[in-house]
């Protein structure tokens, strides 16, 4: 599975854990509704500092949604 799947389906278990939506965790990181949706799909190579935004948001540290991840 390609890297940004499995870093996608990680994003969308931290947040449906804390209950939050698509819509709240782009607001809260500062993102759009439609990338956070492109993310979880696989579809965007996204950049470390959103990483690390996401992370924040989630209350998780970056590495952990890079979980199941290998080169």
């Amino acid at each position: 599975m390609k890297a940004r799947k499995i870093f996608g389906q990680n994003v969308r278990k931290f947040r449906q854990e804390l209950e939050l939506s698509q819509e709240e965790l782009a607001h809260r990181a500062g993102m759009d509704r439609s990338f956070i949706g492109g993310v979880e799909r696989g579809e965007f190579n996204i950049s470390l500092d959103n990483i690390c935004k996401l992370a924040k948001v989630l209350d998780v540290q970056p590495y952990d949604l890079m979980e199941g991840i290998s080169v």
